[in-house]
């Protein structure tokens, strides 16, 4: 049973219902959109499109309309996440600082549900097994209640939509990601399929990533931090997307602020390329990532060893020069 004092914080809830702040899955764009995804998917991609603009094409209509669902889709997942931490807080208080991910924390509240005894509940395969021991501990000593039947039922709606949202979102970057190598070879040479349809969506284009500066490129994609009101001094630079390429992973850390500026001034050359469709094979997009490799690796170099200097040949006169021997030789 739930008592006046839980039904009061249920009462001040700004929403009640999931419809109320999740719309996206209802609308137009949403449903047209992922039904042109779900089509593309099963027909598979046709590469003997030779001769059209790169504007004019479906295909690349069809990435630009991937990427922007995608950051709503990213949006929504996070408004239903709240929603859904909003009222299972009440059962499980101590579960959201225990398990992060929205998707996940989705899947542990469903599976869990009103039981109180988690001994009988079964999270192998949602998280991993030291969490899994963590959560059993706090719910064992939890404060929580079970919640009302109707409080329930909207929560586990709530993470069935969470759910298929995510489901929706593999299938926007498996669409977009298969498409990169036609839409944009050279860039997914040196950045990766993936982190290209991101840069590509997040600028709103292959010509506007082209038009970008380099600096701009690299921030496409970073989170602005919370620095509580500490200085920016010694915060660390901002970096978006441009993180998640394996060529930045896998340089060394205290040269990856370099390496990335030097990635994103050629993934806009890149861009270039591709969007005046002057190379579809991606070879100057290769030479641009071994470029970039040579670059990191001769930065790694020690620097060269310094030559001893050679002494002075002596003289047999001696070195007088002052003013007594000038005023003696005079």
């Amino acid at each position: 049973m739930v008592d006046g004092g839980d039904m009061v914080v249920l009462e001040n809830l700004n929403y009640d219902d999931i419809d109320g702040v999740s719309k996206l899955q209802k609308t137009l764009r949403y449903i047209d959109t992922m039904l042109k995804v779900e089509d593309a998917l099963e027909k598979g991609f046709d590469m003997s499109k030779n001769g059209v603009v790169l504007e004019d094409d479906p295909e690349y209509q069809l990435i630009i309309d991937c990427n922007a669902l995608l950051v709503d889709v990213e949006n929504e997942i996070v408004i239903i996440h709240n929603f859904i931490r909003d009222r299972y807080r009440l059962k499980f208080p101590e579960l959201e600082s225990l398990v992060h991910h929205p998707i996940d924390y989705a899947r542990v509240v469903k599976r869990i549900g009103n039981e109180m005894d988690l001994t009988v509940v079964d999270l192998e395969g949602l998280v991993p097994s030291a969490i899994i021991t963590v959560v059993s501990i706090a719910a064992s000593t939890t404060r929580g209640k079970p919640l009302p039947e109707e409080v329930l039922r909207k929560t586990i709606d709530a993470c069935d939509r969470a759910l298929a949202l995510d489901s929706s979102k593999k299938k926007l970057l498996d669409c977009a990601e298969s498409r990169m190598g036609y839409i944009a070879p050279n860039l997914s040479s040196i950045v990766g399929s993936a982190v290209a349809a991101k840069l590509m969506g997040t600028a709103g284009g292959l010509s506007a990533l082209a038009e970008m500066p380099g600096c701009n490129v690299q921030c496409l994609g970073a989170k602005k931090k919370n620095l509580a009101g500490f200085s920016t001094a010694t915060s660390q630079c901002r970096v978006g997307y441009i993180e998640q390429a394996e060529i930045f992973q896998s340089t060394p850390p205290f040269l990856r602020m370099r390496a990335c500026r030097l990635v994103s001034a050629k993934s806009k050359l890149a861009a270039r390329f591709d969007s005046i469709r002057i190379d579809s094979t991606g070879k100057t997009g290769r030479a641009f990532r071994n470029e970039i490799h040579k670059k990191i690796e001769k930065w790694q170099e020690p620097p060269p060893a310094k030559q001893p200097k050679p002494l002075p040949v002596p003289d047999s006169k001696p070195n007088k020069k002052g003013l007594r021997w000038r005023s003696a030789s005079s």
